[in-house]
């Protein structure tokens, strides 16, 4: 990627509502080997139990999280929509995807290398400090409305 190129993307991430507020020192970093990516409505972005090299800013389109229903079609168990994130197996080894991710809209992201990722923070401990306190809400949300859904599909 072109120094432009990758400048480019680190100025669409620095205004993606997730990162409005994490110092641009670890933007930087973390998109080194940032790309921005296309989805076409049905098309997966993520399958569960893949590994999960990177994770997605929303910048367009919806994104359904779905669960595996064996030989069913997968249970929506949240939608992820512009201005949000979408990933964090890539934060927790064995660095797996939990859930299947399939663009519901036609979709827009700008998907952002794991290893850049967790190495940018290392880096940088006290940005990767505040960047975690800002997904750990995200992934406790996620968690919630997964557990939330599965109850009401199994009528409790």
């Amino acid at each position: 990627m072109t120094a432009t190129a990758s400048e480019a993307i680190a100025d669409r991430v620095l205004r993606h509502p997730f990162f409005v507020d994490i110092d641009p020192t670890l933007v930087h970093a973390m998109v080194s080997k940032a790309e921005e990516r296309s989805y076409d409505v049905g098309e997966m972005l993520v399958h569960e139990g893949r590994p999960a090299e990177e994770f997605f800013l929303v910048i367009e389109g919806k994104i359904a999280l779905e669960v595996g229903a064996g030989d069913r079609p997968g249970i929506t168990v949240e939608t992820i929509e512009k201005g949000e994130i979408l990933g964090w197996s890539w934060l927790v080894a064995p660095y797996r995807w939990r859930f299947d991710a399939r663009a519901s809209k036609p979709t827009k992201v700008i998907a952002i290398n794991a290893a850049a990722a967790r190495y940018a923070l290392a880096a940088h401990p006290a940005f990767g400090y505040h960047f975690l306190m800002k997904l750990l809400p995200v992934i406790a949300d996620r968690l919630e409305n997964t557990r939330v859904q599965l109850l009401d599909i199994h009528g409790h």
